[in-house]
């Protein structure tokens, strides 16, 4: 497939279980509150489920797992806990997953603006990326926090992309979770979604345009995804 020159575009990117493999200091931190609560730990594979909607569900769901109150779950203490100690332990275990440096590069050096479209804290997700090596690569990272509705609220991503200095008419969305798709599909932006992220239902249910197997495989679901576009828009274009 040829690749289009892609300037004038923007990609918007999740965070956790699409470019980082975070599960293991998210889960790491929910298991040692759990712990320190009397309660049973929660497994890893059971407990990648419940990310993606941000520290307080994911409390709330851990909690629940282990046979806990919500109410104590959704405690303020509770959450100020989880965040003190997920802040100094954010990348002890966490990586991008194979193929995402390259691939942004790639992207970037292609003319995309690229940004991260969360449902985590923005503060937490710029530590994140940080530490990791990957800021550089994007001209904005939004949270819940620097928007007027998180995922899966179309608007979450309108305005990470124009925080980037794009045009939502012309972005994509690259996610692994319902709050993606959904904000995707009520943004009208074309959705890819990661068969390798944390999703409690079946990707395959999700309706996104694309689906992948590994994050090398980005940049030819973009390419698809914007053949598809310039031949509506030349179908458009003779009626």
């Amino acid at each position: 497939m040829t690749h289009r020159d892609l300037e004038g575009w923007t990609i918007a990117f999740d965070l956790d279980g699409t470019l980082v493999d975070s599960a293991p200091d998210l889960i790491g931190t929910l298991n040692r509150l759990l712990v320190e609560e009397g309660l049973p730990t929660v497994a890893m594979e059971e407990a990648q489920k419940l990310i993606g909607s941000g520290a307080r569900a994911l409390l709330v769901h851990g909690f629940e797992a282990a046979g806990a109150s919500v109410e104590r779950a959704e405690s303020d203490e509770l959450f100020e806990r989880f965040l003190t100690d997920y802040t100094a332990h954010i990348a002890d275990g966490s990586l991008p997953f194979e193929g995402v440096v390259e691939t942004l590069e790639r992207l970037t050096e292609r003319g995309a603006i690229l940004v991260v479209a969360t449902n985590k804290r923005s503060d937490l997700s710029e530590l994140l990326l940080e530490k990791l090596e990957l800021t550089r690569h994007f001209a904005a990272i939004v949270g819940p926090d620097r928007v007027s509705a998180r995922k899966p609220s179309g608007a979450h991503l309108k305005e990470a992309v124009t925080q980037a200095g794009g045009d939502p008419e012309r972005a994509i969305m690259v996610g692994d979770a319902a709050p993606d798709a959904g904000a995707a599909r009520d943004a009208g932006m074309p959705c890819i979604l990661t068969t390798f992220g944390y999703t409690p239902v079946p990707v395959e249910t999700l309706g996104g345009d694309v689906l992948i197997d590994a994050f090398e495989d980005v940049e030819e679901a973009i390419d698809g995804v914007l053949s598809d576009f310039y031949v509506l828009k030349a179908l458009k274009g003779m009626m």
